[in-house]
């Protein structure tokens, strides 16, 4: 969602390059163009104000390190503020009480029932709580059946009083029920309302004195911009919020709501939903999300979410065929089943250094090219798949029938595949890539590089591709009659 800010701080940074020292007049120029950024970025005008005055008071009057030029001495200042202004650190949830009490609170439509079933699926997988969840928007009932949905689907138990209205009972009478069956943390889903109204506001005001949460979390819609900043500042007076949950960051909103908040507020954002996924929610880490936003990447992040989908026995094994050579398709195939569950390649380049531009030219790439390649190594024999050097004329052209696929693919992924054998030969990249070995001076493998090159298209596909090259020309024609 930073993408547009990313961009313009980018090409601030670039302008710098080339100057021998950090002067009033260039500092000047690059602040007011920082700040234009912030600002069309949404972030709340005190807020951008004021991390412009930090920053250029940083820059001001410092000299420049050998060997590092006024354009990296920048990024490292404004990389430092952004940390400090999105919060300092991960912000841990509190454990006071057993069991421990969640409230999320929100606008109808934040996200708050799902967000409920994707904290509840983190605390019992990662921090190993049980959990109950308490249906508490008693006023909707979808919201009771998807809450009852998600219990089951995670397996975790939920509490539903379908006859009753009074909320704060509700809460109470579950927090006693999860304390007498040794519970460790209660999660409550309570009612949203299109706009802030007093009425909810003093309900949730009764359910907090009911049960005496440990955390009341914010459920916020990052789209909201400038908006949720005033929701936030809204709820914290009347509930004094212990933090915020911020949903839809994967969207094309302009990130301002999660510059401003945590300032405005000063109440840390601790969770970021980045998907509709359950498991697309993540603790936020403001120095992280300062270097995605600076173009640095976030190679942590990466190898957290790879120690999570990849099999730590395969990656071994796999490092061990790379070393004595026997790399084969059936190997590539979980490989690509494994990225898959990374979110695919596009996902794991924008967690690297600069990554993201390779990830934008990546963007046009056919998504059913994967499904295309898993589909010819699928039509290979075991035998096939398990000795490459088998692969003749003959053979490829029984896979591209058998795959449906041009003849032309088939040789593409033959060529590569050989290609990127005879690199894993000499370095064993890959097998140290999924066994938690990846930084960010990791070299760049053919693998990345032919898996964003665009698939040979099918006779239909490029018979619908001139037809549509053919009619933009009329209309282009057509156009210039008019004029």
């Amino acid at each position: 969602m930073f993408e547009s800010l990313s961009d313009k701080l980018h090409d601030v940074f670039r302008k710098l390059r080339g100057e021998s020292v950090l002067s009033e007049a260039n500092i000047a120029d690059a602040m007011r163009e920082i700040r234009i950024a912030l600002l069309e970025a949404d972030v709340n005008l005190n807020v951008a104000a004021d991390f412009i005055e930090k920053v250029k008071a940083d820059c001001t009057g410092q000299e420049v390190l050998k060997s590092v030029t006024p354009g990296q001495q920048v990024v490292k200042i404004v990389h430092d503020r952004l940390v400090e202004l999105l919060g300092g650190g991960a912000s841990e949830l509190k454990f006071e009480h057993k069991p421990a009490v969640i409230m999320l609170v929100g606008l109808h439509g934040s996200g708050k029932t799902t967000t409920a079933g994707k904290l509840a699926r983190l605390l019992t997988r990662e921090y190993q709580k049980k959990v109950l969840l308490v249906a508490g928007d008693v006023y909707r009932p979808a919201a009771i059946d998807q809450l009852e949905i998600l219990g089951r689907e995670l397996n975790i138990p939920v509490h539903v009083e379908r006859t009753s209205i009074n909320v704060p009972a509700i809460a109470a009478n579950a927090v006693r029920g999860a304390a007498d069956s040794g519970t460790d943390v209660v999660i409550i889903d309570t009612a949203g309302r299109l706009q802030i109204d007093e009425t909810m506001v003093q309900e949730l005001v009764r359910l907090r004195q009911a049960v005496q949460p440990d955390e009341i979390l914010l459920v916020a819609d990052a789209a909201l911009g400038q908006e949720a900043v005033s929701v936030a500042e809204h709820f914290n007076r009347a509930l004094d919020l212990t933090g915020f949950i911020l949903t839809k960051l994967d969207g094309d909103a302009r990130g301002g709501a999660a510059l401003s908040i945590r300032q405005v507020t000063n109440c840390p954002v601790k969770f970021v939903g980045i998907g509709e996924k359950l498991d697309a929610l993540e603790v936020f880490h403001p120095d992280r999300m300062a270097g995605r936003i600076l173009g640095m990447g976030d190679v942590v992040s990466l190898v957290e979410k790879a120690a999570q989908a990849i099999d730590e026995k395969e990656a071994r094994d796999l490092q061990e065929k790379i070393r004595k050579a026997q790399f084969d398709y059936n190997d590539f195939l979980k490989q690509m089943r494994q990225l898959s569950k990374l979110g695919g390649m596009e996902s794991v380049l924008k967690f690297l250094p600069g990554g993201r531009q390779i990830a934008d030219a990546m963007s046009g790439v056919d998504p059913r090219h994967f499904v295309r390649l898993e589909a010819v190594i699928l039509s290979m024999t075991p035998e096939e798949r398990a000795k490459p050097e088998l692969m003749n004329f003959s053979r490829k052209k029984r896979i591209a029938s058998g795959s449906g696929v041009p003849m032309d693919m088939v040789n593409s992924l033959v060529k590569q595949f050989e290609t990127m054998r005879k690199m894993m030969k000499h370095n064993g990249l890959l097998g140290r890539m999924m066994s938690g070995g990846l930084s960010d001076s990791t070299p760049h493998t053919s693998f990345g590089s032919w898996l964003s090159s665009p698939a040979p298209l099918s006779r239909k596909e490029q018979e619908k591709k001139k037809r549509k090259a053919k009619q933009q020309k009329r209309d282009r024609q057509k156009q210039r009659r008019k004029k």
